[in-house]
């Protein structure tokens, strides 16, 4: 069979021209709303939760959004679409300073629970990967030594955690342990001066490039859980990039390797003794946990609403029609709901009332209506709705990781259950 050449090889030559002028501007000749590297102006509060808020915490919470808004939305779909991280942000995610968020002294800010939340929940309303980053560092790996640690390590290690001028992980989930994390196989071993920790530990966000390494490990003498602080590039530890998420691409989730890992006795967490003392952070870990859906379906309904505004079909804006509306509103009572949600928990914090099935149900709660939020998002987005430039489709990814770490749904759930009930259900009835 022979093909027909080209009627207009002329033509179709100019027109490869064209496009591959450098000076054409796309934006002009395919135009398209507004993309969120411009983001969108904050229209999510509309119960006016604002007005709970302390100045101070209103005040870190408008400087937050500005240095997201400003200097990571323009960036977010580049690293994403590269599955890097952008390590010129830790800079100014160190001039916020809000790291070490509750913890008081060594420099650290000392501020209110919620004023903790509210900064959470701005990071991730631009950008889900860089609050994971932010609370991996501050709100699990800082909180455990300011919680667990000796006083010389809470003085050597803090200050300079706070002000960004090294980064932190925390590893407890192992490639065999995760809901079960209580069951964690990595072993330390005392010798003379210090410890040799061996085992295996996944999902590390931070892992790769981290200068401090919170690690937990079962003593062989005691059988308990105990906490060590590890440095980087100490011998035989390894650090592998896990590769092909489809969530949370930026954050450098990564496989440790402990090959007789020798840490000094000074680095040993002194207030870490059992699994229960890994609660100690966890509590407020889990509460800002929370706030991520919380920020990131704030940024979704910023970017939808503008989107339904700018974007046209059947000669009218979108947000004309009576379904788009509905959506819209949908998503708009869903924010307001687990903001107070989220509100509520810190204050029962804050008075020393929050159980840990207060935490789980609204840790468990707010993703599930997070979930339900975003995929509203994607709908109104149409064919838009793919693309990491609106938004949506970022955080649609980025939420099923968050859905799961840190307790999955379930797990959370029947803590919750086991709260109220009074039964644990955890471990399912094994004949033999």
């Amino acid at each position: 069979m022979t093909v027909p050449p080209y009627q207009d090889d002329v033509k179709n030559n100019e027109m490869t021209n064209y496009f591959n002028s450098p000076a054409l501007d796309v934006s002009v000749v395919f135009p398209q709303p507004t993309p969120a590297s411009t983001f969108p102006p904050c229209t999510s509060d509309y119960y006016q939760i604002d007005d709970l808020l302390t100045p101070e915490e209103q005040a870190i919470r408008l400087r937050v959004r500005e240095c997201m808004e400003k200097d990571v939305a323009p960036i977010m779909a580049e690293y994403c679409e590269k599955a890097e991280f952008p390590f010129q942000i830790i800079q100014k995610l160190g001039a916020l300073r809000i790291a070490g968020g509750t913890i008081k002294g060594y420099g650290c800010p000392g501020l209110s629970i919620t004023a903790n939340a509210f900064a959470t929940a701005e990071i991730a309303r631009v950008d889900g990967s860089c609050s994971t980053f932010f609370l991996v560092h501050s709100s699990a790996a800082m909180l455990t030594i300011a919680l667990c640690g000796s006083e010389a390590q809470k003085q050597k290690y803090l200050p300079s955690l706070f002000e960004f001028k090294t980064v932190a992980c925390w590893g407890l989930t192992e490639p065999d342990y995760g809901s079960d994390a209580s069951a964690l196989t990595a072993t330390a071993t005392k010798v003379e001066g210090g410890w040799v920790l061996e085992g295996q530990k996944r999902w590390i966000g931070n892992s790769t490039f981290a200068d401090v390494l919170i690690i937990f490990a079962r003593n062989t003498t005691t059988n308990q859980i105990n906490g060590f602080i590890v440095k980087k590039n100490a011998p035989g530890l390894t650090a592998t990039k896990i590769e092909n998420k489809i969530g949370l691409r930026i954050v450098q989730n990564g496989d440790i390797l402990l090959n007789k890992v020798f840490v000094p006795d000074e680095e040993r967490l002194p207030d870490v003794n059992s699994f229960q003392d890994t609660n100690k952070a966890l509590a407020v870990s889990r509460v800002m946990v929370a706030w991520q859906p919380i920020g990131l379906c704030m940024g979704v309904y910023d970017m939808c609403r503008r989107y339904l505004k700018e974007r046209k079909q059947f000669g009218a804006p979108l947000a004309a029609f009576q379904i788009n509306q509905e959506k819209l509103v949908r998503m708009l009572g869903n924010v307001q709901a687990m903001v107070l949600i989220g509100w509520r928990l810190c204050k029962l914090y804050e008075a020393g009332k929050m159980t840990p099935g207060h935490a789980s149900m609204g840790r468990s709660w707010i993703t599930l209506r997070a979930r339900e939020t975003v995929a509203l998002g994607r709908e109104l987005l149409g064919g838009n709705g793919i693309l990491s430039d609106f938004l949506v489709a970022k955080a649609f990814g980025d939420l099923e990781p968050i859905y799961t770490f840190e307790g999955t749904y379930d797990i959370n759930a029947l803590v919750t259950g086991r709260e109220v009930t009074g039964i644990a259900s955890f471990r399912p009835a094994v004949s033999t």
